[in-house]
């Protein structure tokens, strides 16, 4: 009988346990056939001894994932032995304490060997290359505290003394603001927090990237109308016409994407910073602007001007205006991801920072001109600093191998989980399952995760935080750091962060829950 069978009969735990024994040495044999194959296609990848193991058992995790093993999980658990759920940091020796178990329960003769330790070497693994990328941070907590410093920090060192204080243990300089004078103060502050506090705080320095944004805009009088009163008078007082400022859209409105506004242009129009995206569109694709708040479908194309139909916004509508982050979710963006921002700021980056962050990578194409570009940059002798993959669209997220294994075989990584984009590229209803998805590869490739964007983002900017966001800050424990984006509330979403961090900890490690000793209910209480 086959596995089905034995579980739906109740067979005795040998019998089940041979038929599993001959399954599993299978598996075995084609997760190994596989992993090699992988493995020597990254080969060039990896100059060094440095990354070959974890991309060899990145390539395994890749193998065994690629089927499916509920059936198998399910006949596992059944007989009391691990189902292969938690075998990510160190996938064919679970797979051969497996078999092991299983040999002994079918009658083989008992478990040959000592206890496998390796699950526990790789958890130190990737809590050592954490600690080199992202510093050691605070004692209590596993996961790091990754803050965004804003243009304020240039100008305040309390403020960037007051973040590392309350738990933080890096922080992020955003490439898209400011410039190398302020960058220059703001890392200087840190260096003088880091003395204070006694530990390194390394610095992220996250490069912009080619997203694509609005550009000019033309807003027709009765989308205009709908601005309250103050809002246009104060666009007039600044000497700003109302049209270069945006307007608001709301459900069923029409606009159009073009090249070029035309002079009497009927609808909502707006141009985008890479026209050449346009050549792109096609009718039913879905457009989203500002970070997903509004979204539109093509409705018809020709040439370079689409016409689309507002499906999605807020019931009193959302102002859309230039410079505002656009998506287009499905529609292969052939632009390069190192742009000339990004190759002038790099000037400065490299020897300033301890981290790099690489906004859109999509391709090992990609994660090579990066590298190319800083050694070109790199004093003779420096090591390389480490390389933050930020994972923003689909094809990134189908890259993620490959893009961890160029990058690791030349120097630290790290794999943040940029929400925003990533969200509004792939859906919210992937959003969810592909975090986690990310999160288990990444402990195969024993690299650390940062988990970003929105966390606690009504605490740092309001100063209150939502329920949701709360539960979501949590969730977050299980990678090895969480980013908090700038608010003038920033200092104290750190020290809540901190200890909601330090409470979870307690309880999770990764995907693996820890039986610490439940605080709620400390004895028994008579009825």
């Amino acid at each position: 009988m086959d596995i089905r069978e034995l579980m739906a009969e109740g067979a005795p735990a040998r019998d089940l346990a041979a038929a599993l024994l001959v399954r599993l040495r299978a598996l075995r044999a084609e997760t190994q056939a596989e992993a090699a194959a992988t493995l020597d296609s990254w080969a060039p990848a990896l100059a060094g001894d440095g990354f070959r193991d974890s991309a060899g058992n990145l390539a395994s995790y890749l193998a065994l994932r690629a089927r499916d093993l509920t059936l198998e999980q399910e006949a596992l658990n059944a007989l009391g032995l691990s189902s292969l759920g938690r075998s990510e940091s160190n996938v064919m020796a679970s797979v051969d304490a497996v078999i092991a178990a299983l040999a002994a329960l079918a009658g083989e003769g008992a478990v040959a060997g000592g206890v496998c330790l390796g699950r526990r070497r790789a958890r130190a693994l990737i809590d050592r290359r954490r600690d080199a990328i992202l510093g050691a941070g605070t004692p209590e907590n596993t996961t790091r505290i990754l803050v965004t410093l804003p243009s304020e920090a240039a100008t305040d060192p309390g403020l960037v003394a007051g973040l590392v204080r309350a738990g933080g243990a890096a922080v992020r300089i955003n490439c898209a603001h400011d410039g190398p004078e302020a960058w220059a103060v703001m890392i200087a502050h840190a260096k003088a927090a880091e003395a204070e506090a006694g530990r390194r705080v390394p610095v992220l320095m996250d490069l912009a990237g080619p997203k694509v944004r609005t550009r000019a805009l033309s807003v027709p009088p009765e989308i205009l109308g709908r601005e309250k009163k103050k809002t246009l008078k104060a666009m007039r007082r600044d000497g700003i016409a109302p049209s270069v400022r945006g307007g608001r859209l709301m459900r069923g409105d029409r606009m159009v994407l073009t090249e070029a506004l035309a002079p009497s242009e009927p609808v909502f129009a707006a141009t985008l910073s890479h026209p050449e995206l346009l050549d792109r569109l096609k009718p039913g694709a879905m457009v989203w602007f500002d970070d997903g708040r509004i979204g539109a479908r093509v409705e018809r194309v020709e040439g370079r001007r689409a016409e689309l139909e507002v499906l999605h916004a807020p019931l009193k509508g959302k102002r859309l205006a230039p410079e505002k982050g656009v998506n287009l979710p499905g529609v292969e963006v052939d632009i390069p991801a190192l742009t000339k921002a990004d190759r002038a700021a790099l000037d400065f980056v490299v020897g300033h920072a301890d981290m790099i962050g690489y906004s859109f990578v999509q391709t090992a194409r990609d994660v090579r001109g990066l590298q190319a570009a800083i050694a070109d940059r790199l004093p003779d002798g420096a090591p390389m600093p480490a390389l933050v993959l930020k994972i923003e669209t689909d094809l990134a997220v189908r890259n993620l191998p490959r893009l961890i294994v160029q990058a690791g075989g030349s120097g630290p990584v790290a794999v943040m989980i940029a929400r925003g984009d990533l969200a509004v590229e792939i859906g919210l209803e992937r959003m969810s399952e592909i975090q986690e998805e990310i999160l288990w590869l990444c402990e195969a490739a024993e690299v650390p995760v940062i988990w970003a964007t929105q966390v606690l983002e009504g605490l740092a900017k309001e100063g209150f935080a939502s329920r949701a966001e709360t539960t979501d800050a949590a969730m977050g424990q299980r990678a090895e750091a969480v980013m908090l984006n700038k608010g003038p509330f920033a200092v104290e979403a750190v020290a809540f962060l901190d200890r909601v961090l330090r409470r979870m900890d307690r309880h999770q490690s990764k995907k693996s829950p820890r039986l610490a000793p439940l605080r709620a209910w400390k004895g028994p209480e008579g009825l």
